[in-house]
């Protein structure tokens, strides 16, 4: 109760007033450029960073009568968030001065084509269910931050491919379509293929986790999409030792939502007698579907599990080795958890992970221990300012296992799950020190840190290879001083053009980009 009346949580504003601040001044098409600043030093090493196109590359505006379109690198054989640099060895000695942007990037540089052998998984089949992330953690190994990364961008691209447009009669769907996905967020060569996506909906009342239009004639009164599920290409499979099947979990925006919608109450999964535990909320967005929804006559719980038995079955025929990871940040990182859970109850013999960031507690010890059991690795990314990672179960949590002896066994408290890699928003030289309880929980800004991070003990690297400035794509946690405005993310005239008559309108959607309901397919294991 305490949380809930802090003066902080005023601050957050509804779906309507988020629309607008995350659009002064601009609008939704999603084109942001990532050009990532490096240090000298950092750059020599075999880390690639994730970055885009030549900084040379001009930015063109966009004619008054046609909307922005994003230009493609012109040179194919580097990535579009992947450069790896080359320069003098008096520039790799310079130190970049804390604060400064411009002193990240060396004064000459030579592009060429990323080094991506060299960033192979530390020992084979690493990357699968199978990992043993507890000795990568501390110091952090480089190839897992890239993973840790290369995960946390694709369930961002969850954020930056949703319509949150309340003037938008298909608010609440994806921007794009599956096959265009990727490549409109600058993540064409993440090494993966967007196979489908999956929809949810809610029969319990949680109106702050669901985003809705304000036109009646909107493409669906009940259902958000709600992530995608996509398969390594060839390259990505060769590199990581398995054809790898990902889940990227859509999450919510700010901390306030669960002080609103969390119930903190705790249904048993599965049949319903057994010991193991879940919010009943989580759950409720899990498994939800109606007959009378346009794209929910199916649960997502149904949805991603159909992709998930047909993309296995497919690449096993092939006599291919498969790994399933599930990614999601807030929100997503608790469906991550359920569906990891459904997925290897199906399919015992598949390698399944989970790697969230800023993840509730999702279940009881029992829903733990079941996963343990299981072999679900679990990694959870957590800030320590960061509220929602507290949540549910504030006061009666995992803490209390040491009085089981005099308690008994504690069912009905919430447990977390897995390996933890805590982070410190006071470790980075870039971030503000006051309070700001969205800002903790940005994803951008957790991506942040990961790049910086080494150890407990050594804090952050001297430089970051992401670009820093995409902190402040939704948010406001940069420093002022280093002069990158908040929220920046969205483009110009929010989303309206000009055509050729002078008048000034919203244009249509590809039609590969309008929503289409998923298809109500069999169960492949049953087929």
């Amino acid at each position: 109760s305490t949380l809930i009346q802090s003066p902080t949580v005023d601050v957050f504003k509804s779906s309507t007033d988020l629309y607008l601040s995350r659009c002064k001044g601009d609008s939704f098409s999603n084109h942001k450029p990532r050009v990532s600043p490096l240090s000298a030093s950092e750059a020599a090493s075999s880390w690639t960073c994730l970055s885009p196109p030549p900084p040379s590359t001009a930015t063109r505006s966009p004619s008054p009568s046609t909307p922005s379109k994003r230009r493609r690198p012109q040179n194919a054989g580097y990535t579009s968030r992947r450069l790896s640099l080359t320069f003098s060895a008096s520039a790799a000695r310079r130190s970049p001065t804390p604060g400064s942007l411009t002193s990240q990037t060396p004064p000459s540089t030579t592009l060429r084509p990323s080094p991506r052998k060299k960033t192979s998984p530390p020992s084979s089949r690493i990357s699968t269910g199978r990992a043993d992330w507890c000795r990568l953690l501390d110091p952090l190994h480089p190839w897992l931050r890239r993973e840790i990364i290369k995960y946390g961008e694709l369930a961002q691209a969850t954020y930056d491919g949703f319509d949150f447009n309340p003037f938008s009669e298909i608010c609440g769907s994806c921007l794009y379509g599956p096959h265009r996905l990727l490549d409109k967020l600058g993540l064409s060569r993440s090494g993966y293929e967007v196979s489908g996506y999956v929809y949810a909906m809610s029969h319990v009342d949680l109106p702050a986790w669901l985003e809705r239009s304000i036109h009646a004639d909107a493409w669906s009164a009940e259902s958000n999409w709600l992530g995608f599920v996509a398969v390594s290409d060839d390259e990505e499979s060769r590199r990581i030792g398995c054809r790898d099947v990902v889940v990227a979990w859509r999450g919510t925006i700010a901390p306030t939502e669960w002080f609103e919608s969390v119930e903190g109450k705790l249904e048993p999964l599965g049949d319903g007698h057994g010991a193991v535990k879940v919010e009943h909320g989580f759950l409720g967005v899990y498994a939800s579907k109606s007959e009378r929804t346009r794209c929910n006559k199916t649960s997502a719980s149904e949805q991603v599990m159909a992709e998930i038995k047909r993309l296995v079955k497919r690449y096993r025929r092939q006599g291919e080795e498969v790994s399933l990871t599930i990614t999601g940040h807030s929100l997503g990182g608790a469906l991550a958890l359920l569906n990891a859970y459904e997925a290897a109850s199906a399919m015992p013999d598949l390698p399944v992970s989970v790697i969230s960031s800023g993840a509730p507690r999702v279940g009881n010890a029992a829903f733990g221990d079941r996963l343990k059991e299981m072999n679900v690795k679990v990694l959870r990314v957590v800030v320590k300012q960061d509220v929602v990672p507290k949540m549910p179960g504030i006061l009666f949590n995992e803490g209390l296992k040491r009085l089981e002896s005099v308690t008994g066994k504690l069912g009905w408290v919430y447990s977390h799950v897995g390996l933890e890699l805590g982070l410190d928003v006071r470790s980075s030289p870039f971030l503000k020190r006051g309070i700001d309880v969205a800002g903790f929980h940005n994803l951008e800004a957790y991506l942040h840190l990961v790049d910086g991070f080494r150890s407990s003990d050594d804090g952050l690297r001297s430089s970051f290879k992401r670009d820093v400035a995409l902190v402040n794509e939704a948010g406001g946690m940069l420093r002022d001083d280093l002069k990158i405005p908040p929220c920046w993310y969205p483009a110009a005239n929010k989303g309206m053009v000009c055509n050729a008559h002078g008048r000034w309108m919203k244009p249509a959607r590809e039609p590969e980009d309008i929503p289409s309901p998923p298809a109500q397919t069999p169960d492949p294991c049953q087929a």
